[in-house]
């Protein structure tokens, strides 16, 4: 995978060799070196943030500096080296569309915090790092810092960035997770990964709210992941019935990409799905105690309590399972308006007009605004001005 484009002698190489070793050992399942340098990426991301495909994502912007000269990251940086995790745990297809009383967590998901086990990991090779070169100076990242990642992995060889925006790797995949160490000294430069995607479009054929506008250019604002997880206020509602049951992100574009099919799984324990992650019902009954308890150290934590029962909301209200409607009904008298607002369209979704008169009885001396708008939405079709 490397190709020597600096000189560096014997010794060095056989350091950088034994660094690879233990990032294998680690548990890292790929690792390469990328010279400090965007190319055209950078100009790329300008404008995908000037088209303002960021949506409400303003760390992004706020980093723009930073994401776009990594010497602002880490004077002086020569080196990044890049590091994948495979997360795959389970074979996944399309039947979960189907599943309509199970909500859909992607896969990363699952279990516990990636952020955490990474961390660690990217600690310890650092510090192997610094033991080699003891007159480096260094900092780790794993999706947490204002750098591009993907085009930097793309540099180091770990693959190309398909035309969803994930990265790829010829003959394993993209269910993997990334993660980087800058160093602010040379060291050998990998062969860049060359773009194998042809003339498929079949992430971007399946894409259920078409947030792959063109091929490598993904409008966050469109799609699911952002939806569940970082978009903080209510759903669109031209997306909620192509949210499905979707609760926290989407991996329609990785499920029916062709490369994944070389996918291999992890044996990793802590990806391993935990239980009662994905009962719909069972999920709209959690307070904010039972929330706490149930996402202790999983990723799902970040939507709060609030932007999960949103999801499920859209969720139960796209399964058209009358089972539902009780506990739907008890959301109603929820302390947050988010969620509150959210359980009216799921409830009319399930009882159509007669959900009308439910709304008299529960939300008679409702004041919020965003729950007046849905409640209005859902007996009249129109939208409070």
């Amino acid at each position: 995978m490397d190709n020597n484009i600096i000189p560096m002698n014997s010794q060095a190489h056989d350091k950088v060799n034994a660094l690879r070793d233990l990032a294998h050992e680690l548990g890292f399942s790929g690792f390469g070196i990328a010279p400090a340098q965007l190319d055209k990426a950078g100009q790329h991301f300008q404008k995908w943030l000037a088209d303002g495909m960021a949506g409400e994502m303003s760390y992004i912007a706020r980093g723009e500096d930073k994401r776009l000269d990594l010497d602002k990251v880490l004077p002086g940086v020569q080196s990044v080296i890049c590091l994948s995790t495979n997360y795959l745990t389970d074979d996944k297809d399309m039947s979960f569309v189907e599943e309509k009383n199970t909500g859909d967590v992607s896969l990363y998901a699952l279990n516990n915090d990636y952020h955490d086990l990474l961390w660690a990991r990217l600690k310890t090779l650092e510090d192997a790092l610094k033991q080699a070169f003891p007159e480096c100076t260094s900092r780790h990242y794993v999706d947490t810092g204002p750098i591009l990642e993907k085009p930097l992995a793309q540099n180091a060889g770990l693959g190309w960035v398909g035309k969803h925006t994930n990265l790829i790797e010829e003959g394993s995949g993209s269910w993997f997770f990334l993660s980087e160490i800058l160093v602010d000294i040379p060291l050998p430069y990998s062969t860049p990964a060359i773009d194998h995607c042809g003339t498929c479009s079949s992430c971007i054929d399946i894409c259920p709210t078409q947030a792959i506008v063109a091929p490598y250019v993904l409008d966050s604002r469109k799609c699911i992941s952002y939806l569940t997880i970082e978009l903080k206020g209510p759903i669109p509602i031209e997306f909620r019935k192509a949210i499905g049951s979707r609760i926290y992100g989407c991996d329609d574009c990785q499920i029916v990409c062709p490369w994944n099919s070389f996918a291999q799984k992890t044996e990793e324990p802590e990806f391993i799905e935990r239980e009662g992650t994905r009962n719909l019902i069972e999920l709209m009954r959690l307070d904010d105690e039972g929330f706490r308890n149930r996402f202790r150290k999983s990723p799902v934590k970040r939507t709060k309590r609030r932007g999960l029962l949103r999801n499920v909301a859209i969720a139960l209200g796209n399964s058209g399972n009358a089972e539902a409607i009780p506990v739907l009904t008890d959301a109603l008298d929820d302390a947050e308006a988010l969620i509150r607002a959210h359980a009216v369209w799921a409830l009319a979704e399930l009882m159509g007009e007669n959900a009308g008169t439910l709304f008299d009885l529960k939300l008679k001396g409702e004041q919020d605004e965003m729950v007046l708008e849905e409640i209005n939405r859902a007996q009249t079709g129109k939208t409070i001005k």
